[in-house]
């Protein structure tokens, strides 16, 4: 599937342990985060300027994603119990199986894109080649969830499935069109997740051997910070909030380290 590769290992005279530890506010700051844009996208779809909502929706989804990467690590200092009720929860929001995509996340971190990484083979596809696969990547994480994670994981992916057959149940029982317009654009962003979520943070970084790409600068907070991927895969435990800062460290402390970054936008990269 994908060729293997040297993978880029976490520079150990940084100092990151005083970054994980999440207070009370930070960790309702993150709990809540995609619901303005879930209320702003359901407000829009029920006016007439319905157009627009599919641009909250877009973020809502976007904030729900930096959510669930956070509950898959565990970075929200919750009961493990509460992360993967969590997971369940956005499954049924997003209208897909967060379960399986915490599996092939973890195996995505473990074998760092080589050939046993269903999710990073995306990075080594091209713009068009994604796309065009983006339909069928969420339906392969579930089958390689259920293949590869075993028991454990299949029930998680059942309860998954019946929380999104009864979002979808109610949705189209109520014959509401801001929630009809919602599944819509919830389907549009699955098919769209390998493109924004994956190819775009490791496309081209085969060639490199880096962990991932890394962006600065207005983009990067306009992307609630999710553009920090490279200092994420080394330090998968730091919560996205303190990514700005983990970063901040590497390029003055890691000789080379700032020199070898490959941004995500170039055009909208901060290099100073």
């Amino acid at each position: 599937m994908c060729p293997p590769r040297v993978k880029e290992e976490a520079p150990r005279n940084v100092n990151w342990q005083d970054l994980l530890p999440v207070s009370r506010r930070q960790r309702w700051a993150e709990l809540t985060l995609p619901l303005p844009w879930l209320a702003a996208s359901w407000a829009l779809y029920a006016s007439p300027f319905w157009p627009v909502g599919a641009l909250a929706s877009f973020m809502f989804f976007l904030c729900a994603l930096r959510l669930n990467h956070e509950a898959i690590h565990g970075n929200l200092g919750l009961p493990r119990r509460a992360d993967i009720a969590l997971l369940h929860l956005l499954s049924a929001l997003m209208i897909g199986s967060n379960s399986s995509i915490a599996w092939s996340h973890m195996q995505h971190h473990r074998h760092a894109m080589g050939p046993n990484d269903l999710e990073g083979h995306c990075g080594h596809m091209s713009a068009g080649e994604v796309l065009l696969y983006g339909p069928c990547f969420p339906l392969d994480l579930i089958q390689h969830c259920w293949q590869g994670g075993g028991r454990k994981w299949r029930r998680r992916m059942l309860c998954d499935g019946l929380a999104v057959a009864m979002a979808i149940g109610l949705i189209l029982y109520s014959h509401q069109d801001f929630l009809l317009l919602h599944l819509a654009a919830m389907g549009a962003a699955q098919c769209l997740t390998a493109f924004f979520a994956v190819w775009i943070t490791h496309q081209g970084t085969a060639q490199t051997g880096l962990a991932g790409r890394s962006q600065r600068g207005v983009l990067a907070r306009l992307a609630y910070l999710m553009f920090y991927h490279r200092e994420h895969h080394l330090f998968p435990k730091v919560p996205v909030s303190r990514l700005p800062d983990l970063a901040a460290r590497l390029d003055d402390q890691v000789p080379g380290y700032a020199k070898s970054r490959q941004p995500v936008v170039p055009w909208f990269d901060r290099t100073t």
